[in-house]
């Protein structure tokens, strides 16, 4: 995998540990992810997002065409918002997921660098007489993202001015900063009761940005703190959590699906879920005592039944307290949250995603690891 714009610059990062991520080759981490991690909720942390590739689509049809592709409604989207959306196959099932901005002239798709050429080949097969131009912007554009209560204090000191945000919102900041840089694109992060930003800037300028952000108190954080993160925030990732097998009703992303936006691929299936009111099986978090090792596919047992499998697990340690966070698919009528189950030998308790931190600071979750 290609390293990405700001992993060019190696030497001048000072990562403890490099590797693939999502599909590109970046920083693993700088010090201790368990301390990475609490940067992001505490503090403030600056992390490469260069693993995320954008196409520009152009053309008058770009908006009614890309409307018909995905289950969000891009049709009403107004110049500088985002929406989170799936792109689903004719039975329903998805294919990708992806980030979707309107650039007033453009609209802007966002997606991991693994789901890129993917993502392209199915638009490219849907587009007919359509007047739709895709570009990849992987030369002209890279990102770096600031999370943690601190995020909007630093871009302020770092001399990137931006006024009050809501949640995927696209801003041209007002810069006085040092990198030097001809402009770039602010972007608040979807979750609105959380402090995070990712700058989108031409890939020659994003060391000088990097630089700027540290220099203004930002720690360096590496993707492997960006996953534990993840998984105790509950965000399913494709390809991990998000699969093609899974239909969109069972991920529990409610917000990627909108029921009024009239016909796009895939959508007959989401309907018919729809009409019915239920799925078999929810996308839902777990949360373990202790450290606990948990592999992709481990079962989740109530009584002597099988009931669901992990996709993703994480053990964090938070003010001292070690605790296991884990995502998964759990059949309907199992899936109460606050009702224990067993994962791989150990008990765990279904738990409301995000995670909250009552939760992760709790003296414990009220259940104990088994013993042999």
């Amino acid at each position: 995998m290609g390293l990405t714009a700001l992993q060019v610059h190696g030497q001048a990062l000072g990562a403890k540990r490099v590797g693939e991520y999502r599909g590109a080759t970046s920083a693993a981490c700088f010090s201790d992810p368990q301390q990475e991690f609490g940067t992001l909720r505490r503090d403030c942390g600056v992390y490469d997002l260069g693993f995320r590739e954008k196409i520009s689509l152009t053309g008058a049809d770009r908006q009614r065409w890309l409307n018909g592709m995905v289950t969000n409604n891009i049709r009403d989207l107004a110049v500088g918002r985002g929406a989170y959306a799936f792109l689903l196959n004719p039975q329903g099932r998805i294919l990708g997921d992806l980030y979707v901005y309107n650039r007033g002239e453009s609209i802007l798709v966002d997606t991991d660098a693994d789901q890129l050429e993917k993502m392209i080949a199915t638009f490219d097969h849907y587009i007919i007489m359509d007047d739709v131009v895709m570009t990849k912007l992987g030369e002209h554009m890279t990102s770096l993202g600031v999370a943690g209560p601190n995020s909007r204090a630093v871009l302020q000191a770092s001399g990137v001015q931006i006024p009050d945000m809501q949640p995927l919102e696209i801003v041209a900041p007002k810069c006085d900063c040092d990198c030097g840089c001809l402009e770039c694109s602010v972007v608040r992060g979807e979750d609105s009761s959380r402090e995070s930003y990712e700058i989108w800037i031409a890939p020659h300028d994003v060391l000088k940005l990097w630089q700027a952000l540290r220099a203004a108190g930002a720690k360096a954080v590496g993707w492997e703190a960006l996953e534990l993160d993840r998984i105790v925030s509950g965000i399913p990732r494709y390809g991990v959590d998000l699969r093609e097998r899974d239909l969109p009703q069972e991920t529990g992303q409610d917000r990627a699906l909108n029921f009024s936006k009239g016909c796009y691929v895939g959508q007959e299936i989401v309907e018919r879920i729809r009409s019915r009111g239920a799925v078999h099986r929810r996308f839902s978090g777990f949360l373990l005592d202790g450290a606990v090792e948990i592999a992709a596919g481990a079962k989740i047992v109530s009584g002597e039944k099988e009931v669901g499998e992990i996709t993703s697990a994480a053990s964090v340690m938070v003010d001292g307290r070690q605790r296991t966070a884990a995502l998964g698919y759990i059949r309907r009528e199992a899936g109460t949250p606050g009702r224990e189950v067993t994962i791989g030998g150990s008990q765990a308790v279904i738990v409301q995603l995000p995670v909250s931190d009552e939760l992760l600071l709790g003296e414990k979750v009220g259940i104990k690891r088994q013993t042999a």
